[in-house]
């Protein structure tokens, strides 16, 4: 008797020991499973080879490839990857769609002995999963948002509050940037920005490691980070939840933004590039007046200017459109361990 790998179209709530989505490099570096890895049945260039036979050739032709090059590449999974798992081995497998892909290989390890699931449907599922996750999730968590103008350790406070046992969602993180024009994270180069569906993927990971009866911590933020949306349901949330700001002065906002970001000394000419983009908004004589000052080294003053003449002002209007539910202000002379406990203090005895 074939023994036939099980199918299955919900595999959120079963533990498996490798999920395995055999889509080529590209559509896996878009997106994938969480935990997922990439054992490609064909790679990118395979696949659009076969594509080409099978649009400009025939259909025949283009299966027989796909059958020669899926055959060569199962050889070496198996010779490598597959060499030195036990007989309780059960991975699940997942394609674009759930078909010839994830069968293929499946079909393989399931002869061999091993309990092979195959997603229904594959990626395509899990994305229906996500969008159907990001409709409701959010709407079952109550927000705290922490304001403040740029330069108020939003981001460090979240983060201390989370090492004190706080919950929090830290978006900028999940998008890998800082949320605004200077926001590149590059501090490692080779780390962009989530697709649009990584970043979904990703925070509805985050989301479901959250008590819903506990409140959740969330930075203001925009509905856009970077070159990624929130989803609508969680951007509505955070518009209609309270907000604790915090006010500093701006010498030590300066300090901090220094302290923190060294960027803004040390990658002079990305930092110069980035003003670009601000031209058609204050002209050619504002940018050329914040080139010198960072030429001339006089960081203190560059990022004074700035915030007085771009941030604040921005963040401001934000803030009156946006987070309008101020609860509290809470005004520190600086981001000291001494005025950090003082605030800490505040959050989590006033939640």
């Amino acid at each position: 008797m074939v023994r036939l790998p099980t199918h299955t179209a919900y595999p959120f709530s079963k533990t498996y020991s490798e999920i395995i989505d055999v889509r080529s490099e590209k559509e896996f570096a878009e997106d994938c499973i969480p935990g997922a890895i990439n054992l490609p049945v064909l790679n990118h260039e395979e696949r659009a080879k076969v594509g080409t036979i099978y649009k400009q050739v025939s259909p025949f032709e283009a299966r027989k490839l796909g059958a020669a090059l899926v055959a060569k590449n199962m050889v070496d999974r198996l010779t490598h990857h597959f060499a030195n798992k036990d007989k309780k081995y059960s991975p699940l497998i997942y394609c674009w769609r759930g078909g010839q892909r994830s069968n293929s290989l499946a079909m393989v390890l399931t002869q061999i002995g091993w309990q092979v699931t195959v997603l229904e449907g594959g990626y395509k599922t899990y994305r229906a999963y996500i969008r159907q996750q990001l409709e409701t999730l959010p709407l079952q968590f109550n927000y705290k948002i922490l304001c403040g103008l740029t330069g108020s350790g939003k981001t460090h406070i979240l983060h201390q509050l989370a090492r004190r046992g706080e919950q929090i969602l830290d978006l900028e993180k999940i998008a890998n940037h800082r949320g605004s024009l200077l926001g590149q994270t590059w501090e490692n180069d080779s780390i962009a920005q989530p697709s649009q569906k990584q970043f979904e993927s990703r925070l509805v990971e985050q989301l479901q490691q959250l008590n819903t009866e506990r409140t959740v911590w969330v930075e203001s933020e925009s509905n856009k980070i970077g070159e990624v949306y929130l989803p609508t349901s969680l951007w509505k949330q955070m518009k209609q939840a309270s907000c604790i700001e915090i006010q500093l002065p701006i010498a030590a906002r300066v300090k901090w933004l220094l302290q923190k970001y060294s960027y803004l000394t040390h990658h002079s000419e990305i930092v110069k590039n980035k003003l670009l983009a601000l031209k058609v908004r204050y002209g050619r004589e504002k940018i050329a007046q914040w080139h010198r000052l960072i030429d001339e080294e006089k960081g203190d003053i560059f990022v004074e200017d700035l915030l007085k003449s771009h941030y604040d002002l921005a963040y401001r209007r934000s803030l009156e459109k946006t987070y309008q539910k101020i609860e509290r202000v809470l005004s520190v002379a600086d981001l000291s361990e001494q005025s950090l406990e003082t605030v800490l203090n505040f959050l989590c005895e006033n939640i």
